[in-house]
């Protein structure tokens, strides 16, 4: 199983990113982001659960959407306006038909005031 992250960088508070994670090597039944920053647990940003749909963190909503290609079993984070508060490493996270927890490479986001 691989997953391979994509488009984090530097920014402006206000601006914008994307984030894509292609997943390989099984049948997913859930991906999402999950971000880790110093001094703190990984806590989660969005997902699209088993069933589908979208889940968000409160801190989030209005600003970040997630969404699955299902046929590249790929998952995008589109993240706009920005804050500082949003910096840390994403990490890319899929759940495989037997629960089990997969997680990528992480892709660092950083958002400057």
């Amino acid at each position: 199983v691989h997953l391979v992250e994509s488009g984090g960088g530097c920014v402006q508070a206000g601006g914008s990113l994307r984030l894509s994670c292609a997943a390989s090597g099984t049948i997913f039944s859930a991906m999402g982001w999950y971000l880790e920053t110093p001094g703190k647990q990984r806590e989660l940003v969005a997902v699209v659960p088993r069933g589908g749909g979208t889940n968000y963190a409160d801190s989030v909503k209005g600003r970040l959407t997630i969404s699955r290609d299902y046929a590249k079993s790929t998952v995008y984070l589109q993240m706009n306006s920005l804050k500082p508060g949003d910096t840390g490493v994403y990490y890319c996270n899929a759940v495989d038909v037997w629960d089990k927890n997969y997680w990528g490479q992480g892709t660092q986001v950083t958002v400057a005031s």
